[in-house]
């Protein structure tokens, strides 16, 4: 097997096995959809009104719950001087280990997110739309949540440092992706909406790797 063939297989693997896998995020957002009629009261026009929003805003919380530890484990341990000193570039070991976070939150919630929005009373016709926006911002969460945790790395308190972190930079994909939705379910133009989403992701993607991997340096230096 290839170094980067091995590298995708270890952080994929740290990744579903790292504080329960997708379980954590999934079990949390089908807690929010659960109780969030409890709290607002069961009216099917009023859960149908914030259902898309409200799906949303639980995925980006839930996409929250495992970032801490995509990077501190590795610098705990001493992994991840061994992987600056590897032949593979840094930035290219952090896009691995976004990939990974993805593949082990941002997919299962995308698959959940059609459920949980139908739930709270979207219409079924809004569930393919969901799902691929879900998908990007899925993608837009994990390199942008990386950024924080590589950012927080040996702080004391990591996780609150990820969340006042990435907290903001979650807000252009929730606005995107729930406008969109929104604009869909109500007859208008809602291409702009997907197309900004993915221009967000794409640029996440694009220079994530390069701000996750200086700040790891940083961190070990």
């Amino acid at each position: 097997m290839s170094r980067l063939g091995a590298l995708v297989a270890r952080e994929t693997t740290l990744a579903w096995g790292r504080g329960g896998g997708p379980l954590v995020a999934l079990g949390f957002y089908a807690g929010v959809a659960t109780f969030l009629p409890l709290a607002i009261g069961p009216q099917h026009d009023r859960l149908a009104a914030i259902a898309t929003g409200a799906a949303w805003v639980a995925l980006a919380l839930a996409s929250l719950l495992s970032l801490e530890r995509m990077f501190e484990r590795d610098y705990e341990d001493g992994a991840l001087d061994l992987l600056l000193l590897s032949p593979v570039p840094l930035e290219l070991t952090c896009l691995v280990k976004c990939v990974g976070q993805w593949l082990a939150t941002g997919a299962p919630l995308a698959l959940a997110s059609p459920v949980a929005a139908i739930a709270l009373g979207a219409s079924p016709a809004l569930a393919p739309l969901i799902f691929a926006c879900a998908l990007l911002g899925g993608v837009a969460f994990a390199f942008v949540g990386g950024i924080g945790a590589a950012l927080s790395l040996g702080a004391r308190r990591g996780g609150l440092l990820t969340a006042v972190i990435v907290l903001p930079l979650f807000v252009p994909p929730v606005i995107f992706g729930g406008g969109a939705l929104a604009n869909f379910a109500g007859g208008l133009p809602w291409t702009g909406g997907v197309a900004f989403l993915g221009a967000y992701a794409a640029a996440a993607v694009a220079f994530g790797p390069l701000a996750m991997a200086a700040a790891c340096r940083n961190a070990l230096s």
